[in-house]
């Protein structure tokens, strides 16, 4: 007899196929960004040793559960993880050492705000063991980086950029586009002077509405005019990926692009379905623990949770089991992102079943390379589509 997949243990590797990581959430900004809907809070206030001791207690508490994992990726998120004390980094990090079996290639990424406050505190993070930076720029001009809410100039962005790429092996910037009232021959322009700061990876995204941002409020009352519509936003989308392509940093990922050997080995843990622990307020993991997969989140307010440390010894707020046909669903949404797409036996060993592409792949948006799946070109624009047909 079967049992139901509730009941079926989760694969025992996963953490050793997808990689393992842990994600850190500070949640401190010095203002809410309007299109923002991470968990991210302004406080007049923060005590640093405070925060340093609850992460240390989080990090003895996951690392008992997990010591025998080689890690390979931290990645400190936010939020912006570059008001943090540099002390409470290198603390942080050297109890992650005595705590895992690190690989030679631990990738440390630290998200910064390219200001000159922030900027300064680059050589204290590089010391405390930091080796790539992803940088908040997000536009290349003025004008739309008031728009986002950002409080840094282009100049502050670019004499940030310098500083880091003299002090970090690796660095990384994001930018916003679709934007109010840009055109298409705008994003081009942007696009080409940000390709040519050399940096080895890119985080392009569109510019999304969400519920509950200001940008949100705004949208439904009738206001932030100027969007673009659908087909310039498929325009933008495309040229996207070819100016990045031809430059040497094409798209590893939807909207992540890199060249060779750049790659985000951290993201890649979240999109390859392996193991990753989240400690902070507002901090979500997946981790296998005795044959089974759990989700685990914090609870978002950050005064509760550095509370809820203190007081029993855990930040955890829940733990749930993910049944494996949910673990499929999860890694055949995350795994055809990227470029490399995914592997249809694991995903069939976790679904229980093959997964119909016929249609798909005679229709030229998806395509099977031996028992590798992945959207193709023509695909990616659509991706969302794809896989509403694919989960029906």
């Amino acid at each position: 007899m079967l049992l139901p997949n509730s009941l079926l243990p989760a694969l025992a590797e996963n953490w050793q196929i997808g990689g393992f990581g842990l994600y850190i959430h500070w949640p401190f900004c010095q203002a809410k960004c309007p299109y923002c809907d991470f968990n991210s809070h302004v406080s007049a206030s923060i005590s640093q040793p405070d925060w340093q001791a609850a992460y240390l207690s989080e990090l003895d508490r996951v690392a008992a559960e997990t010591g025998d994992r080689v890690l390979g990726s931290i990645f400190f998120g936010g939020g912006t993880p570059s008001l943090m004390d540099p002390g409470v980094v290198d603390a942080i990090l050297t109890r992650v050492r005595k705590s895992w079996r690190v690989t030679n290639s631990l990738e440390i990424t630290l998200e910064a705000n390219p200001t000159s406050v922030e900027a300064g505190r680059f050589e204290g993070y590089r010391q405390a063991g930091v080796n790539r930076v992803s940088m908040g720029i997000q536009a290349l001009n003025d004008p739309d980086l008031k728009r986002l809410g950002r409080l840094h100039t282009v100049s502050e962005a670019m004499q940030a950029f310098e500083i880091a790429r003299k002090k970090f092996d690796r660095i990384s910037f994001d930018l916003i586009y679709a934007r109010q009232d840009q055109s298409l021959a705008d994003w081009t322009d942007e696009l080409t002077r940000a390709l040519d700061l050399a940096a080895d990876h890119l985080s392009l995204y569109q510019l999304t509405i969400e519920e509950g941002t200001a940008f949100g409020q705004r949208f439904a009352a009738g206001g932030l005019k100027g969007l673009p519509d659908d087909d310039l936003s498929a325009d933008m989308f495309l040229t996207t990926q070819e100016l990045t392509d031809a430059a040497g940093l094409s798209a590893y990922e939807t909207s992540n692009h890199a060249r060779e050997g750049a790659a985000s080995l951290h993201n890649l843990v979240y999109w390859r379905g392996g193991d990753y622990l989240g400690v902070g307020p507002g901090a979500h993991g997946r981790i296998t623990v005795q044959n089974q997969r759990f989700a685990t989140d914090t609870l978002l307010s950050p005064q509760a949770w550095l509370d809820q440390v203190h007081t029993t010894g855990s930040g955890e707020h829940s733990r749930q089991v993910v049944p494996n046909d949910e673990q499929a669903i999860e890694y055949l949404m995350m795994g055809l992102r990227l470029a490399e797409g995914i592997d249809l036996n694991r995903y069939s060993d976790l679904a229980e079943k093959p997964l119909d592409t016929n249609d798909l792949v005679e229709n030229g948006f998806l395509t099977r390379d031996g028992e590798r799946l992945k959207a193709t070109r023509q695909g990616r624009p659509v991706l969302n589509a794809i896989l509403r047909e694919l989960l029906t």
